[in-house]
């Protein structure tokens, strides 16, 4: 961690749960230097969003103390908006960021968007904030975080939805940033442009672990570790072979014999009692398949017409792109342009140029997950899709595909709504699977996703025989992905 500041949170063994059966922290201990700009890592649900509550004390700790020292602000940019905020007014989003009423908070409001670089009308301050595409309320986010100019800000996933020059602007902003900073994202190269350290949580051990070095840096030493111990257990559990194996001849002779063997077999067990754990949060999802719909033929989407923002006005454009199986668009532009919008109205059918072929079944990934029931277990979800498609319901297949995407027996029965927003996203690709799509539609599916499972999602994606509709900000995900045609938006 930096080094010269002085400690302005510290973690003393700290525990914490959601309940008996769902532990996530177990005694934590770490400070926070005053002026440091350090990465939270950590495996989807490992508990660090967790953190950020215990330390915004929106979360009590079960055990073990969070010391903040007396004046010391904290805020945080969370990772999406909470429903009951969309229908605000901008003003009403920002006045919620303080506990009392600000006078004359227009111009604060215009100040911080001028640096998350959302300029809009004249008017932007009585917009809806449901009416922002995603990546301005990416922007909104930050900004609110912003507005209350902490002593230590907690940026939650910052990046997602947002474009490159909107991540450009966010990266230059914090290189040059004089305070705090805490950083939960999976953008590598976001993360090496200012991290000096890092906090990892080990969702296994429920501990947490610190580097020094940048994303790059954190990622191999945990390698090597890993590497480390695959190599020691590998030469003792030869060795107990052998043991055993002489053990055994031994204990066959009779007489004195025997006590060697028992010898061997004790030395046996001691190894075994030497073998470590492997670090378990380094698992990836399984590779899988999203199956396309077999019975469809022809052309599955025909898209006429679209309509886009410019200068915050709808423009109608007009095209010509008809999608078959095995046909792959991508859907490109900057943030604000009314992308999710045309994916929204294609998927439910309101767009008035697209036309999707009878009996086209629909997979739609939504970057805030609101094709997810929040109320439903994930149980529940994934046995409504399967119903859906099939009539009936095969638990054996369901369970399958559940594990593939690290979906376990603790976590099957948990409402989805209590999910981490990276949970929710492996939920809603293990739908996608077993909903069979004909036409596949995905807005933003990198969103709170682990790194280390983008590889096996774009492989799936690149291997779809259905029609696929893209929109991604992130280059070296779609480079992963067969893409047949390009409709930019902008031009």
């Amino acid at each position: 961690m930096a080094q010269g500041g002085d400690i302005i949170i510290r973690f003393e063994n700290v525990s914490f749960e959601y309940g008996p059966t769902k532990p996530i922290l177990e005694e934590v201990s770490f400070p926070v230097r005053r002026g440091s700009k350090f990465t939270l890592m950590g495996q989807n649900g490992a508990g660090k969003s967790t953190l950020f509550g215990l330390i915004t004390k929106t979360l009590r700790p079960e055990s073990g103390n969070i010391h903040i020292v007396n004046g010391v602000t904290i805020a945080m940019s969370r990772q999406v908006i909470p429903r009951g905020e969309l229908d605000l007014t901008v003003r009403a989003f920002f006045e919620k960021c303080f506990p009392k009423k600000v006078y004359d908070i227009d111009p604060k409001i215009d100040e911080v968007l001028e640096i998350v670089n959302l300029k809009g009308h004249t008017k932007i301050h009585d917009r809806i904030v449901k009416s922002f595409s995603g990546g301005q309320q990416a922007r909104l986010l930050l900004a609110s975080a912003l507005i209350q100019n902490p002593d230590v800000l907690l940026l939650d996933e910052p990046t997602n939805n947002l474009d490159k020059a909107g991540i450009a602007h966010l990266t230059d902003f914090l290189k040059d940033y004089k305070k705090t900073c805490i950083v939960i994202s999976h953008d590598a190269d976001f993360l090496n442009s200012f991290t000096e350290g890092v906090l990892y949580l080990n969702i296994h051990t429920r501990k947490l672990e610190q580097y020094v070095g940048n994303y790059f840096d954190v990622v191999k030493q945990i390698s090597i570790q890993i590497e480390k111990e695959n190599r020691k257990n590998a030469l003792l559990a030869k060795e107990i072979q052998a043991n055993k194996e002489k053990a055994n001849f031994f204990a066959m002779k009779g007489g004195q014999m025997r006590m060697v063997a028992k010898r061997m077999r004790e030395k046996a067990e001691e190894m075994e009692e030497e073998k470590v754990d492997i670090r378990k949060e380094d698992r990836t999802i399984r590779p899988f398949v999203i199956p396309a719909q077999p019975e469809i033929t022809g052309e599955i989407l025909h898209l006429s017409s679209f309509t886009m923002l410019k200068n915050h006005m709808p423009v109608q454009r007009i095209t010509k792109i008809s999608l078959k199986r095995k046909h792959h668009l991508l859907l490109a532009g900057p943030n604000g342009i009314g992308k999710s919008t045309l994916l929204e109205t294609i998927a439910s059918g309101t767009s008035e140029g697209a036309t999707i072929a009878p009996g086209v079944r629909v997979g739609y990934y939504r970057q805030d997950f609101s094709t997810l029931n929040f109320d439903e277990s994930v149980y529940e979800s994934l046995r409504h899709a399967i119903e859906s498609v099939d009539g009936k319901f095969d638990e054996e297949r369901m369970r399958s595909v559940a594990a593939s995407f690290l979906i376990t027996n603790d976590v099957i029965r948990t409402k989805i709504g209590a999910l981490s927003e990276g949970q929710k996203g492996l939920v809603a690709f293990a739908r996608l699977v077993l909903e069979r799509p004909g036409l596949l539609i995905l807005d933003e599916p990198t969103n709170h996703i682990n790194f280390r499972h983008l590889p096996v999602i774009a492989k799936a994606l690149d291997q779809y025989e259905g029609a696929m509709i893209l929109v991604s900000h992130v280059p070296e995900f779609v480079k992963q992905i067969r893409i047949d045609e390009v409709l930019d938006l902008e031009k």
